[in-house]
């Protein structure tokens, strides 16, 4: 399949470097994917749209704050990115900059503070790097106090950009697990919800069960390769608790909502796993743990999502390719769908990426 067919135009305006001033006051395009519908609305009233009884599947992973800075000995600066832990707690995978020439001098740090030592280079331009926090704490606490959010490279932002106190809030969802501090990139679908309307949709009878998985740089990788099928899809590790697991499996009593592209690859994943290799992914509690490596583009047809809500995608992603498939399950017709729905939306002056908006298609 041609990854051209998931091509298309954005204008640079309609990037938004800012999140909405509230958050349920981001526009919502509804889809009924039966009647071919739309209706334009805000994200404030998604209740409208859908059954009282809706079961909302969202990951609950956190962003770390995993853009480090530190120095070389011989004083050059180094931007470190936390990707993931490797082999122990204070060895990470992470993204240096320069890359090449702090593997050659081998240590970097902030005195006072770390020394990190470039143990060797993997793939994908990655490093392994083994941290020495000065004080008792992990790297993940480390970084809270030192790091900045790693926020996706359309969203400009200077190192000591005043909008960054507001990006420490705003580029978390209000039900993020701080114990769960896994992501480097944020679950943006469910950046729209706030505490009152969950408890509005929840006082109506919508449940709402949680699943985490490790959002990486991976999602931002834009299928570089003319067939589709021979793109490299990134793993995500991830992990969805037994009771939320089986109510995923009980077609009823109201819909599933997945929750964003992070929350499908999960679900997906699972419901693929434990058909075909449970050995592989439940524990003996009944929850669901393993690396998603799926990669869902049409004509799929997904087993365990009813409704979705997703934000606007960049061109040429494997989220586009995910969106396109759910529109129009077993055929490929949802391609071209989606993108007129894009030209619509961008007609009527959407926002679209990270700190945009938001489409539900039911």
């Amino acid at each position: 399949m041609d990854s051209a067919l998931f091509d298309y135009h954005l204008p640079i305006a309609r990037i938004a470097q800012e999140p909405a001033a509230q958050r349920d006051a981001s526009r919502l395009m509804v889809v009924d994917r039966k009647t071919r519908q739309i209706t334009h609305t805000t994200f404030a009233q998604i209740g409208d749209h859908l059954p009282a009884n809706a079961r909302f599947f969202r990951n609950n992973a956190a962003v770390l704050k995993a853009r480090i800075f530190g120095q070389r000995p011989s004083g050059g600066k180094v931007e470190c990115l936390l990707l993931q832990p490797a082999e122990d707690a204070v060895t990470w995978w992470c993204l240096l900059r320069p890359g090449k020439k702090t593997l050659q001098v081998g240590t970097f740090g902030i005195d006072g503070e770390y020394s990190a030592e470039v143990l060797n280079a993997g793939e994908n331009g990655n490093y392994r790097v083994r941290f020495h926090p000065v004080r008792d704490e992990s790297v993940t606490d480390l970084s809270e106090r030192l790091g900045i959010m790693p926020l996706p490279p359309y969203i400009e932002r200077t190192i000591d950009d005043p909008r960054r106190a507001n990006d420490n809030e705003r580029y978390q969802t209000v039900y993020a697990d701080y114990d769960k501090r896994v992501a480097v990139a944020a679950p943006t679908a469910g950046l729209h919800f706030t505490p009152d309307l969950i408890a509005r949709l929840e006082a109506r009878g919508a449940q709402f069960h949680d699943l985490t998985l490790q959002v990486g740089i991976g999602t931002f990788h834009p299928i570089q390769v003319d067939n589709i099928l021979d793109h490299n899809i990134h793993h995500e590790w991830y992990e969805i608790p037994a009771t939320a697991f089986e109510s995923l499996q009980q077609t009823s009593p109201g819909p599933r909502v997945a929750v964003g592209t992070t929350s499908v690859r999960s679900i997906e994943d699972a419901m693929r796993r434990s058909q075909s290799a449970p050995e592989t992914c439940l524990t003996p509690a009944g929850s669901v743990q393993a690396e998603a490596d799926i990669f869902i583009y049409p004509p799929a047809r997904l087993e365990a999502v009813d409704a979705l809500i997703t934000n606007f995608h960049l061109p040429k992603s494997t989220l586009l390719c995910l969106v396109s498939a759910f529109l129009s399950p077993g055929d490929e017709r949802g391609i071209e769908w989606l993108l007129a729905l894009y030209a619509e939306a961008i007609e009527h002056n959407y926002n679209f990426y990270s700190y945009g908006d938001a489409m539900l298609i039911v």
